[in-house]
C-alpha cells in the first residue's frame, strides 16, 4: 500500500450491495469465498445500505477481524441533521464512533474521505484525523475522488505538520475512464500513494451486457439509475468494449475478468474492488487474476482505450526531445 508495510491482496472486496441486493446469509458466503481464495481487503462506507453494508460485516466477521484490512469511508449524510455529513470535526468523531459499533471493532484498518466537502477547511480535517490516528482508532487515511490539486495540498498540510498524512487514493478507473493517468497516477507515483480503483467494469457497461439493450435490464443495479450516464465515458466507449469481447472471446474468459486485469496490468495500482451480489459473480472476477494477455492484446486494450493528452501535456510531451536535439554534442576524432 503505497509507502507503507501495509500488505493487501491485488482484488478488494467491494460491499456496496450488503444490505440492499445482497441478504446477510449471502453476504456470508461472499465474505467466506473472499477470504479462502486469499483475499484480505474488504471495503465498505457509512452509507452504503443506509450503514446496514457495515453491520453485515460487523456480523460476518466477528472472530476474524483480524485476519483482514478493513477499509471504511464517511462524508455522506447519514441522518437529517445539519453535522450528520461532511468532513467537519465533529462529524468526523461522530462518523467513526457509529461505524466502529456497526463493524463490531475498535479500530479501521484504513478510513476513507468519500467526497469532497467544499466547505471545511482542509486544516480542520487532517487535524481530526490525524488525531483518531493517534488514538489508534484507525491506522490509515485515505481519500476518494480529489482533484490533484487538493490531493497535493492536503498532503503539503500534513506533512508541513507532521501529521499523518493520506496513503492511499481510491478513484474511477477503467477502460473507458482513464482520466487519472493525466494528473492523478504520477502524483501518486510521486508521493508514494497506493491506489485502490473503483468501478473497473464501468458498472457493468465493459461487460457488454447492456449492449445493444438499453441502459436498464431487469435485476440488476441499472433500474436504480446504477449504470452512468455515457458522458463519463470516452468518445469511443463502443469501439474499446468491441476489443474487450474480442480478447475475452480468443481468451475463452469473461469480458469482466479482461476489463479487470487490464487495470491490474496498469503501473502503480495496488488493488481493484470487486463487487459482487452473490458468489457467482465474485467468482468470476477472481478469474482476472488468472489470466495474463500476450503483448498483443495488452496493446490493443491500450491503443483502444488511450484517452487524448489535454493542455499542458499536450504540447510539453516532446519538450525534453527538443532540448536534446538541440545540444550540439562534441564529435571524437580519429
Amino acid at each position: 500500500m503505497g509507502r507503507t508495510g501495509l500488505k493487501v491482496s491485488e482484488l478488494c472486496l467491494g460491499t456496496m450491495t450488503f444490505g440492499k441486493y445482497t441478504d446477510l446469509k449471502e453476504a456470508e458466503r461472499l465474505v467466506d469465498f473472499s477470504l479462502n481464495a486469499g483475499i484480505n481487503f474488504i471495503d465498505t462506507a457509512d452509507a452504503y445500505g443506509a450503514g446496514e453494508s457495515e453491520s453485515y460485516l460487523g456480523r460476518v466477521l466477528k472472530d476474524r477481524r483480524d485476519d483482514v484490512v478493513l477499509a471504511t469511508k464517511l462524508f455522506n449524510p447519514m441522518g437529517p441533521g445539519i453535522n450528520d455529513s461532511g468532513m467537519s470535526r465533529v462529524r468526523i468523531f461522530k462518523a467513526l464512533e457509529s461505524s466502529l459499533q456497526r463493524l463490531k471493532t475498535d479500530y479501521i484498518d484504513i478510513y476513507y474521505i468519500h467526497h469532497v466537502d467544499t466547505e471545511t477547511p482542509l486544516e480542520e480535517m487532517l487535524e481530526a484525523l490525524n488525531d483518531l490516528v493517534r488514538s489508534g482508532k484507525v491506522r490509515y487515511i485515505a481519500c476518494s475522488n480529489y482533484e490533484a490539486w487538493r490531493l497535493m495540498e492536503s498532503l503539503w498540510i500534513s506533512d508541513s505538520r507532521h501529521w499523518a498524512r493520506f496513503e492511499c487514493y481510491q478513484p474511477q478507473y477503467n477502460l473507458v475512464i482513464r482520466d487519472i493517468e493525466e494528473e492523478l497516477v504520477p502524483l501518486c507515483e510521486y508521493k508514494g500513494l497506493g491506489i485502490v480503483t473503483w468501478s473497473p467494469l464501468a458498472n457493468g457497461f465493459l461487460t457488454g451486457k447492456y449492449r445493444g439493450k438499453g441502459s436498464v435490464l431487469e435485476g440488476t443495479r441499472s433500474e436504480d439509475n446504477w449504470v452512468y450516464n455515457p458522458s463519463f465515458f470516452a468518445d469511443n466507449a463502443e469501439e474499446t468494449l468491441g476489443v474487450v469481447l474480442k480478447i475475452a472471446n480468443e481468451m475463452n474468459m469473461s469480458a469482466a475478468q479482461v476489463a479487470t486485469r487490464w487495470i491490474l496490468e496498469q503501473p502503480s495500482m495496488t488493488s481493484v474492488i470487486v463487487g459482487a451480489r452473490n458468489c457467482e459473480q465474485l467468482r468470476d472476477n477472481l478469474g482476472a487474476t488468472r489470466i495474463r494477455f500476450s503483448p498483443e492484446q495488452l496493446e490493443q486494450l491500450n491503443r483502444v482505450s488511450k484517452p487524448k493528452d489535454r493542455y499542458p501535456k499536450s504540447l510539453e510531451w516532446k519538450m525534453r526531445e527538443r532540448r536534446a536535439s538541440a545540444v550540439k554534442m562534441p564529435q571524437s576524432e580519429g
